[in-house]
């Protein structure tokens, strides 16, 4: 066991041995760490919380009271492998949050990046793929093996079906239920969802120049109100934006889109 004489553990909370916990590390009552864990500098633990498994925790994140984070997932075929949960940096996650460890039928880890804000009472399932700087709402949950791009958005009472990959920029409007993958930039709502027009709103496109804006509205007419087929847009996105870094994103979501779009 490694605990930095710096870090605040409440007298009533369980660090097993073998945990690594870092300087300046805050773990409030009642909560249990086991073995193997590995809690970066400066995060923060909620009261009653329980980090178990291969979990490796990065710098200054904060989880709200009653998390559960690492426990065994939900997948019926997983038989204790030692399977992982990674997260990043400075992420915010609420109260009664279930982040589940992967399987060795999938990635063998569940991975969730830096900046992203789970609200109360999300669900991560195993071997989900979590980017950077995106939000999910109360009560919504990613069933496993789903992929959720930089920047997307999730509102609240949305559930979010197994392998589905949500583009960076997508947003995904209160109480949807999603069943197959969101381009990048495309508002998605009802249930099951349709596309509800370009997420205009998002940090990301308002910071595109205006021919990367012009690219996104053309993909989403020639996807929505021309209804092409996805090879006539990916070779409309080869000729139009070849030379336009907002076309990285869409070449990486239809190489990985397995489940059909939206429509």
């Amino acid at each position: 066991m490694s605990i930095s004489p710096t870090s605040r553990i409440a007298a009533s909370s369980v660090v097993e041995s073998g945990a690594v916990i870092g300087a300046f590390v805050s773990i409030g009552p009642f909560c249990v760490i086991t073995a193997g864990v590995v809690i970066g500098e400066g995060t923060q633990v909620g009261a009653c919380s329980v980090i178990t498994g291969l979990t490796t925790i990065g710098r200054d994140n904060i989880f709200g009271q009653y998390a559960s984070i690492g426990d065994v997932n939900q997948d019926l075929k997983y038989a204790n492998e030692p399977t992982t949960l990674v997260i990043g940096d400075r992420n915010q996650i609420g109260k009664n949050a279930t982040l589940h460890r992967g399987t060795v039928q999938g990635l063998s880890s569940t991975i969730v990046g830096d900046d992203n804000r789970f609200f109360n009472s999300v669900h991560i399932g195993h071997d989900c793929v979590v980017g950077n700087r995106t939000r999910i709402g109360d009560n919504s949950g990613l069933a496993g093996h789903v992929e959720l791009n930089d920047d997307a958005q999730v509102g609240f009472m949305c559930a979010i079906h197994q392998f589905c990959v949500l583009g960076s920029g997508a947003r995904i409007l209160d109480q949807a239920g999603v069943v197959q993958d969101v381009p990048p930039f495309v508002i998605a709502g009802g249930n099951h969802a349709k596309p509800r027009g370009v997420n205009v709103e998002s940090s990301v496109f308002l910071a595109l120049d205006a021919a990367q804006q012009n690219l996104i509205h053309e993909l989403y007419q020639r996807l929505y109100h021309q209804a092409l087929a996805i090879d006539d847009v990916k070779s409309a996105l080869q000729m139009r934006g070849s030379d336009l870094p907002v076309a990285a994103l869409y070449a990486r979501f239809f190489s990985r889109s397995r489940r059909g779009i939206v429509r």
